[in-house]
């Protein structure tokens, strides 16, 4: 083994990164699966004629950006209205959402970001607000991955920094599974938060995709559970052919993801290459829940897979959170999780 492999073990919970505003700034890119997703990449279902649809939809969203041709006598003619200034995705986890938005990012000119909510509020948290709306300014478009609700403060302060940039040229797209005039919609009831949302989804066309979550075509729905001497094994072995193996208790991350802000994860699990999970069991407080949903959206997009033992990945929400309205991001979270522990991982640019 050579010595720029790792010798020993790994442990999440040793690790305490830190981000600035201008490492969160470099990595507003599409994440690396989507390097070069394409309208014409994307393969849609026939059984869905939705996810033609919206290709054409934003095929029609990204013309703005095309020279115009003259028509008409000499050259006259009347232009097309401009669409909308803004496009939300919305539909069910796996039809392809992340594709297309990437796809979109790649066919706009730049000055463009790509990022999650969670990417986009932590920027206002390292910059500041004055100083996110400044790097952001003159942006050609923002896309947004998964409009995040958790937090009524981030999601008005995410509105008004949208129809700022909005106000000055820039267009702007998202992906959520909720229309955005039902953001928000039974989990706040502050007047304030819902005109605000109210407001934001003026600026927008919305987009239905529909279809089957294609992370679950070819599988039988269960994340892989190993018990704790598999476990060990095949990391042991990893561990020889010079992998970047962590392992830790379920409980252990848990506790240590109520630590590492949800910005930070990316770094959390820079360089890892193999994440181990032992002892993994349900969970019945959301608020652990949906941190942990957050850290796997980071596993997911950096294509680490996980070895885990005890209860299976995809058994972790209890009842009660399956029923209540987090239900969609916890059902997105089991799709990812079992294609991190089954290998079932998409090739680069498979329709997200």
């Amino acid at each position: 083994m050579s010595s720029d492999q790792p010798e020993t073990t790994l442990h999440l919970v040793d690790r305490a990164p830190t981000i600035t505003g201008a490492e969160i700034a470099a990595e507003l890119v599409p994440p690396p699966q989507f390097a070069h997703a394409s309208f014409a990449g994307y393969r849609p279902d026939h059984d869905y004629p939705s996810q033609a649809a919206a290709v054409e939809a934003l095929t029609q969203f990204a013309s703005v950006w095309q020279p115009s041709r003259p028509t008409g006598l000499f050259g006259w003619g009347r232009r097309k209205a401009e669409p909308l200034p803004g496009v939300y995705l919305d539909g069910g986890f796996g039809v392809g959402k992340t594709h297309l938005l990437a796809a979109l990012w790649h066919a706009a000119p730049g000055p463009k970001f790509y990022g999650t909510f969670i990417e986009y509020t932590a920027l206002v948290g390292a910059l500041g607000y004055a100083g996110a709306v400044k790097l952001l300014t003159g942006a050609t478009l923002i896309c947004i991955d998964e409009f995040e609700l958790d937090d009524p403060g981030d999601t008005m302060m995410m509105t008004r920094m949208l129809g700022q940039l909005v106000n000055t040229g820039t267009r702007i797209a998202a992906t959520s599974n909720t229309p955005p005039n039902s953001l928000g919609e039974g989990r706040f009831a502050a007047a304030d938060f819902l005109r605000e949302i109210q407001a934001l989804s003026g600026h927008f066309e919305t987009i239905r995709i529909d279809g089957l979550d294609y992370r679950r075509r070819d599988t039988e729905g269960n994340a892989l559970a190993l018990d704790d001497a598999a476990l060990e094994a095949t990391a042991t072995a990893l561990l020889r052919r010079g992998t970047a193996v962590t392992v830790d208790t379920f409980d252990g991350v848990i506790a240590h993801l109520a630590t590492v802000h949800p910005s930070r994860y990316i770094k959390l699990i820079s360089g890892v290459q193999v994440i181990g999970l032992t002892g993994v069991h349900e969970l019945h407080d959301q608020t652990e829940a949906l941190r942990l949903v957050a850290f796997i959206d980071r596993v997911y997009d950096a294509e680490i897979p996980i070895l885990a033992s005890g209860t299976a990945l995809s058994e972790i929400f209890d009842a009660e959170m399956l029923q209540g309205g987090y239900r969609k991001k916890y059902l997105r979270a089991v799709s990812r999780m079992i294609a991190l522990t089954t290998g079932e991982l998409p090739p680069h640019d498979d329709a997200e």
